[in-house]
């Protein structure tokens, strides 16, 4: 009898800052996922945006030639009042985004509500309530205490859960959290 072949994939989750950047990697093998490293990439201690902008570039594509990603999942910019502080964010982001075409790897964008209904079933779940809920969807015993490397992760699971078409981002939908437990039972941990 022939075994199925088993199926890798390496996610590059991306949460773009310019002061601070999360990234998470998960590996994700047939149906199981587990992270490989998360981290935060600290920029307030460079004053100019150019150089901030040059160690995101640096890092990420260290960070790529490191750990081989297969794709790359990064948080799209929200719409917020100060343009200011969305042009910036917007380009942390094209430089994340450069980094992984430069290397040949493709990217998805998800909206900041998306990454978090994928992951809690809420989009409007708090960045703490995410970083539990990875830590029970990847078994980890310790996840990263900086909310925007936890950030980074989500990224990556909501792509696997978005590709397998399952998960909150798939066909079913959740009204409440009773909801969402009842179509999700598989990523419930006794």
């Amino acid at each position: 009898m022939k075994r199925a072949a088993v199926q890798e994939c390496i996610i590059l989750g991306i949460d773009p800052g310019t002061t601070v950047l999360g990234y998470g990697l998960i590996l994700v093998k047939n149906t199981s996922m587990r992270m490989i490293t998360a981290g935060c990439i600290k920029l307030n201690k460079y004053d100019d945006h150019a150089t901030r902008l040059k160690c995101i570039y640096d890092r990420l594509t260290l960070l790529i030639d490191e750990y081989h990603p297969d794709e790359m999942s990064i948080e799209a910019p929200f719409f917020g009042k100060n343009v200011q502080s969305m042009l910036k964010l917007g380009r942390a982001q094209g430089v994340a985004i450069a980094a992984a075409l430069s290397r040949d790897i493709p990217y998805v964008e998800y909206a900041p509500r998306r990454i978090k209904k994928a992951i809690t079933g809420n989009g409007g779940a708090a960045k703490e309530q995410v970083a539990a809920m990875l830590q029970a969807i990847l078994k980890a015993d310790k996840l990263p205490t900086e909310l925007d490397a936890t950030d980074g992760l989500a990224a990556a699971v909501c792509h696997e859960y978005s590709k397998n078409n399952s998960g909150a981002t798939g066909a079913k939908s959740n009204k409440n959290w009773d909801s969402f437990l009842k179509n999700n039972a598989d990523r419930i941990i006794p």
